[in-house]
């Protein structure tokens, strides 16, 4: 199969529009190596004519015109996206949705719970309706569905969501219990190879759940949103920790890096970063401490053959 990093960044980009860290700063003015990112999304195929989006980003317009095999390919309407599975329904997944109100019908992949997220408490989904049919595909923890588009074509993917077991819950949503459902990873396999790959965008603690999923795959896309757990704090931009926002940090004696660094036998890659974290610039001692154990930074457009 083939993999399309869309977008690499956390919510708001790099640099964000907002934003005077140093990270942003430097991007800015061209005095750090480090490339411009967008929000995060991959697009994934098993034959690199039909695509299945994870995750609807605000830049996805921008994302598309970045990559012709998302192009029209046939008539005056026309679109190789096949559905968009939702990882869960924070605003920088979603909010791209609304973009693609063109179309004639879009197959959406989520949770109850996140379905019911994007559809009434805060209600994308419904906005969406009065432009486009939309066609919900219930996804259940563990249950391996075969992914179809509006036409009900098996294009060689199987896909299996599996919860991160975070306990945040949306800004939109914040007096909801934390649920299960309300995070997702998805095990994505090429049928006809057996090969399998994780992404992972959004994990609050490496649990021995995700530690399975991540074994055998052939490669890795992993929550690579912050270095430090207090990254928000040393920065003076806010109080709350990696954690608290849903995030296990890469850095530390318990973060990520550790932990990733010894699985063996896949292609690791951090991606979903945020505008602060060092493992933006290219000659960090955070990223060359990645690298060295041999898990890649995503950019946009990379792409992966799995």
């Amino acid at each position: 199969m083939w993999v399309r990093v869309l977008g690499s960044a956390a919510g708001g980009g790099f640099p964000q529009w907002n934003c005077n860290c140093p990270n942003c700063r430097g991007a800015r003015d061209g005095s750090l190596p480090c490339q411009p990112r967008t929000q995060s999304s991959i697009a994934v195929s098993a034959d690199y004519r039909h695509w299945f989006l994870f995750n609807a980003s605000p830049d996805i317009q921008r994302q598309i015109e970045a990559f012709p095999p998302l192009w029209p390919q046939a008539g005056v309407r026309h679109t190789p996206l096949q559905a968009v599975l939702l990882t869960d329904a924070e605003l920088d997944h979603t909010v791209g949705l609304l973009s693609l109100r063109e179309g004639r019908s879009l197959r959406i992949y989520a949770t109850e719970w996140v379905y019911t997220a994007v559809s009434e408490w805060n209600p994308i989904l419904r906005t969406l309706r009065a432009y486009c049919e939309v066609a919900w595909q219930p996804v259940r923890l563990q249950e391996i569905l075969s992914l179809r588009g509006p036409d009900e074509v098996d294009f060689g993917l199987a896909c299996q969501a599996f919860s991160t077991a975070g306990n945040k819950t949306v800004a939109f949503a914040a007096d909801r219990t934390p649920h299960p459902d309300a995070t997702v990873g998805y095990r994505i396999t090429d049928t006809r190879t057996g090969r399998a790959l994780a992404y992972v965008p959004g994990l609050q603690e490496l649990n021995a759940i995700v530690w399975r999923q991540l074994q055998g795959c052939a490669c890795v896309l992993f929550d690579g949103t912050c270095w430090y757990d207090d990254e928000l704090a040393r920065l003076g931009i806010g109080g709350k920790t990696s954690r608290a926002m849903g995030h296990l940090p890469v850095g530390g004696a318990d973060g990520s890096l550790e932990q990733l660094a010894a699985l063996d036998g896949a292609r690791k890659v951090y991606i979903h970063i945020n505008n602060t974290n060092p493992l933006l610039i290219e000659n960090s001692p955070q990223r060359r401490a990645v690298e060295a154990r041999g898990i890649e930074i995503a950019i946009d457009a990379m792409e992966l053959e799995v």
